[in-house]
């Protein structure tokens, strides 16, 4: 996995130079974390395309300021994508990065011909207790969400500890990050993606539970979902293989249409 830049965005890749007649994953990670979500992802997938996962502007290794809108991170995004100039990406988004790959589908219908969306919801309002944790303390914000983020089946000292790694901003960054989760609604506009949609749910998400993705599946016209059992929010980290399965199925489907 090599580390490199693009303008203010840092960013992994399991592939470079790019393959420009592969797809190329890219993977976006959701509020306050950073690209370690997708760690596994961006390893156990580079032998069937391009893999890359960024770090938003202002979070992990990336330059600049943070946003304070889906559509603003939207934009950074393809600012990369052509700054960097990524063939055929795929963005596939956890929790806020899928609100930023639903904008990206809906408001750039030409540039994106697939799309995968994790633990996320066409509209995600955020916990009040989520505020009054991060505006108290955001060290007891990141204890806290170690707690709700993963699933008591898998908890552990080394998962808490990947949890922790990936919490790489400042906390006005991530309280800006689920303000701007918090007015963002799409679920109006969902009828409009019309491209092959992979939805990820995973059974024991409690911030974003299933039935998120089964509206997103039973609105997008051509979504199908896989729920990945015993996992919650960060399913990438908790469930990698089961995550990475699906992920494989989608693109070798996509291949024989």
């Amino acid at each position: 996995m090599k580390h490199r830049e693009a303008g203010e965005i840092g960013f992994v890749t399991g592939n470079w130079p790019l393959d420009a007649s592969q797809p190329t994953l890219l993977f976006i990670h959701g509020a306050g974390t950073s690209h370690l979500v997708w760690e596994s992802q961006v390893n156990a997938l580079s032998p069937y395309a391009n893999t890359i996962a960024i770090d938003l502007p202002g979070h992990g290794s990336s330059q600049g300021k943070g946003r304070d809108t889906i559509a603003d991170y939207a934009q950074a995004v393809i600012d990369f994508i052509e700054l960097a100039r990524i063939p055929h990406p795929i963005p596939c988004g956890l929790s806020m990065g899928g609100a930023i790959t639903q904008h990206l589908l809906i408001h750039n219908p030409r540039r994106f011909f697939e799309g995968i969306l994790v633990n996320t919801g066409a509209k995600l309002k955020v916990l009040p207790m989520i505020f009054e944790t991060m505006e108290r303390s955001y060290d007891d914000y990141l204890k806290m969400s170690c707690t709700f983020a993963i699933s008591k089946k898998n908890d552990s000292k080394g998962l808490r500890r990947k949890v922790r790694a990936s919490s790489q901003c400042r906390p006005e960054i991530a309280l800006n990050d689920f303000r701007a989760c918090n007015v963002f609604d799409v679920m109006g506009q969902l009828s409009s993606i019309d491209v092959p949609i992979l939805v990820l749910t995973a059974s024991d998400d409690i911030i974003t539970p299933p039935r998120y993705g089964i509206y997103l599946a039973e609105n997008i016209k051509d979504a199908y979902r896989v729920n990945i059992e015993d996992a919650g929010h960060l399913s990438p980290i908790e469930k990698p293989d089961e995550v990475n399965k699906a992920i494989h199925d989608f693109l070798n489907w996509q291949a024989q249409e």
